[in-house]
């Protein structure tokens, strides 16, 4: 129980670092695109982590060790700053959208970006359950195996896809089409960090070459 205690604390930080970095540039509470988000985030990231804390801490463990500072190749420090400098810019334009109506995003639009995180979100959770292996740090531990069943048949990342749909949900979500513009620098440093993830799990990770010629697609199927 306590490392659910944990976990429900971090998620709550979160939760209020990404109300601050909508709700502060907004100017006002009166943002009921936001108020949405923030739930959707509890209710398809928050509460299930805790769950999944629960009935398998090790891999909640691997996930919450994220970020550009935990990274062990200098690439992906790069490319983790780099990506969670996108969504911090489009929590922050959306905000500011908000303030000086520069956009007029239709209440339909807005629904379906908030689904489209939602989506993400859960897959996330999806993820983790069907891969215990699954980390936000690039890096191959000891006893580690391939898995290639459930969303991994389906893409090669379903975790990196999970975080593509979330980065263009999010603006459409806030009811911004400029915070969209940060989407296209989020995908590309999504795609590099597949690209040098793959080199290292080609290299040290048995049975990973195998892997890549039966399921085909890294992010998308019958894309890329």
């Amino acid at each position: 129980m306590r490392g659910a205690f944990r976990v429900a604390l971090a998620g709550l930080v979160q939760l209020a670092a990404l109300a601050g970095l909508i709700l502060i540039p907004a100017g006002t509470l009166h943002y009921w695109q936001a108020w949405v988000l923030l739930a959707v985030f509890a209710g398809a990231a928050w509460l299930p982590s805790i769950i999944v804390q629960v009935k398998n801490p090790a891999a909640l463990q691997r996930r919450m060790r994220g970020g550009p500072v935990a990274e062990q190749r200098p690439v992906q420090k790069i490319v983790m700053a780099g990506l969670y400098l996108s969504l911090a810019a489009i929590c922050v334009v959306g905000g500011l959208d908000r303030r000086y109506g520069w956009s007029s995003v239709p209440t339909p639009v807005c629904a379906a970006g908030a689904v489209l995180v939602a989506v993400g979100l859960a897959t996330v959770v999806a993820v983790t359950v069907q891969n215990n292996y699954a980390s936000t740090t690039v890096a191959v531990e000891a006893g580690q195996q391939v898995v290639s069943t459930g969303l991994y048949g389906v893409v090669r990342h379903p975790m990196y896809t999970a975080n593509a749909i979330m980065l263009v949900g999010l603006p459409l979500a806030l009811g911004s089409y400029w915070a969209l513009g940060f989407v296209i620098p989020g995908l590309i440093v999504l795609a590099a960090r597949i690209r040098d993830e793959e080199r290292l799990l080609d290299s040290e990770l048995a049975g990973y070459r195998e892997y890549r010629r039966t399921v085909r697609h890294r992010l998308l199927p019958g894309l890329w």
